[in-house]
């Protein structure tokens, strides 16, 4: 028998958390001595223990917490909640560390204001290219709603293409455009490059026009911190008089492991009034 203070530090936990579950019968002690009303748990109650702090870890109140125990969930039925549990923590916090990327890609450009580089902005045609690529719709151009679908369309390209024994002959090319449905949401072309000719109906393949004028600039690292680098761009195309004629293509031209690494061409059509 462990003494309530004994109990709690076995079971990683404090006195008055104990005391609380006490007092609402979640779990009580296994023996109480009455002259003194000194609380004694024993080590067989470690369980019970486990299964309250991992409930309502899942969010669930107290009260529904003895409902589950009383019930006698077996332990591969509250194994299954915990995953389901984890999986949600895992989303949640990726999600987060995303909203954190992009705050601090948002900082970097208000940070850079007024003294945004532009010497590395070079004006020139973009020749046509045959591409292969698949194509899905984000909410919007929001960076947050770009990601989660670029990155699995290209995932799929890439597989589709081993598959159907197909070598791209050059970059990946992502491009945009207004979604047919509007609302703000936008088509996503996910493209490699590659050799003419080629039928496979497990991807489009087409020819993507010639751009006669493209304001250009080179982004190193991940397209997640790509804003600053973006925003560079627009200010030279506003402080030199051209006026922008749809979304950038998006060049990659190194792609390794590190996406800190990647280096990718910002192609923005322009057209001077």
């Amino acid at each position: 028998m462990f003494t309530i203070g004994d109990f709690a530090r076995h079971g990683r936990v404090s006195v008055r958390m104990l005391r609380h579950y006490d007092a609402t019968g979640l779990l009580r002690p296994a023996y109480v001595d009455p002259a003194t009303g000194y609380r004694y748990y024993s080590a067989a109650q470690l369980a019970r223990l486990n299964r309250v702090i991992a409930l309502k870890d899942l969010g669930l109140t107290l009260q529904q917490v003895q409902q589950i125990l009383d019930e006698k969930v077996t332990t591969e039925e509250l194994r299954a909640m915990l995953r389901l549990r984890r999986a949600e923590l895992e989303a949640a916090m990726a999600a987060a560390g995303a909203r954190l990327v992009q705050v601090e890609a948002r900082l970097r450009s208000i940070e850079s204001e007024g003294h945004m580089p532009t010497n590395d902005v070079v004006i020139k045609s973009i020749p046509a290219i045959r591409v292969a690529e698949l194509t899905a719709t984000a909410a919007s151009f929001e960076p947050e709603d770009i990601g989660p679908v670029i990155g699995p369309l290209y995932d799929e390209l890439f597989r589709r293409l081993d598959t159907a024994g197909v070598t791209p002959a050059g970059p990946g090319v992502a491009y945009y455009e207004d979604a047919p449905e509007g609302g703000g949401r936008i088509s996503i072309h996910a493209a490699v490059q590659v050799a003419a000719p080629l039928q496979d109906g497990a991807f489009q393949v087409l020819d993507l026009p010639p751009v006669h004028q493209a304001a250009t600039i080179m982004h190193r690292g991940s397209m997640d911190t790509v804003l600053p680098t973006a925003q560079a761009l627009a200010f030279w195309i506003d402080e030199n008089g051209y006026q922008s004629a749809g979304y950038p293509r998006e060049i990659s031209l190194e792609c390794p492991d590190n996406r800190n690494d990647w280096v990718t061409e910002l192609q923005a059509p322009v057209i001077k009034p």
